[in-house]
């Protein structure tokens, strides 16, 4: 990608993208998109521990790292880390993807069940399809948003479903490097973007449709190079009309970066 133009709406760890599309001779444009605020009602958490005591949670379901790391964070500023570990041991303990495991390996907490790649919701109801859930407490660690279809699905087989949130999305405060991309790719600067989760592509959007160029927005982005980290972000991107031209496989930013590389003329997907 020598001397290209890359674009990344990544925050938490959009530096470290960049360093890897400078790495291969890119010239990362970066234009974060979403904030991670946190939402941990500390309330919730100590009702939500004293109902554990009289009423088992059977599953607890962890999505992301970043929430999982939140949710013992907040349990521990209230003395309350021993106890959550005590519960946890005691369900049957499910992760979403490689983050949130990360997190409960450094807490020592067991793991019972992990979701295959691509790490979606159909792989987490997949992995846990052999569990008898008819009238079982399950815990749902919320990331950034709510996810209906999840909790439908395991309400659908009779679970009595408990979501906790531990953060939100919401846009950055400055606004101003996406609106440096909107301008960028009008004046087909833009060799290519590099979405890694769905709501960077509702931000965008939102952003352009504030400045009123939405509709502008798809042709845009259909004249530059699109690289999805995976299967939830390109359904996004489907929804404002938008194919991506590589979603990564597995999907994890080395084998994102690699794949555009080779669609930019590279010539090469080692992820390394």
């Amino acid at each position: 990608m020598q001397g290209k133009l890359v674009a990344i709406l990544e925050s938490r760890t959009g530096a470290h993208l960049g360093e890897l599309i400078a790495r291969r001779g890119g010239t990362p444009l970066l234009a974060p998109a979403l904030a991670e605020v946190p939402d941990l009602d500390p309330d919730a958490l100590r009702a939500l521990l004293r109902d554990w005591r009289s009423t088992p949670m059977q599953v607890v379901i962890f999505q992301t790292g970043v929430g999982t790391r939140a949710l013992f964070q907040a349990a521990d500023a209230l003395d309350l880390g021993a106890e959550l570990k005590t519960r946890l041991a005691a369900a049957s303990v499910v992760v979403r993807g490689p983050k949130p495991t990360g997190e409960l390996n450094a807490r020592g907490i067991r793991i019972d069940l992990r979701a295959n790649s691509p790490f979606t919701s159909d792989d987490v109801l997949a992995v846990i399809a052999p569990l008898d859930l008819a009238g079982a407490p399950v815990m749902i660690q919320r990331y950034g948003a709510d996810n209906p279809g999840l909790r439908a699905a395991l309400e659908a087989r009779g679970a009595h479903v408990h979501e906790l949130a531990t953060y939100r999305w919401a846009l950055p405060e400055d606004l101003s490097p996406l609106r440096t991309l909107l301008a960028a790719l009008a004046e087909r600067r833009v060799d290519a973007v590099v979405f890694t989760s769905a709501v960077q592509v509702q931000h965008l959007f939102e952003i352009a449709g504030r400045d009123g160029v939405a509709e502008r927005l798809v042709a845009d982005l259909e004249n530059c190079l699109i690289a999805s980290i995976g299967p939830v972000c390109s359904r996004a991107l489907r929804h404002y009309g938008l194919k991506p031209n590589f979603e990564a496989n597995p999907p994890k930013l080395g084998y994102l970066v690699s794949g555009l590389d080779a669609l930019l003329g590279g010539g090469t997907r080692d992820p390394g």
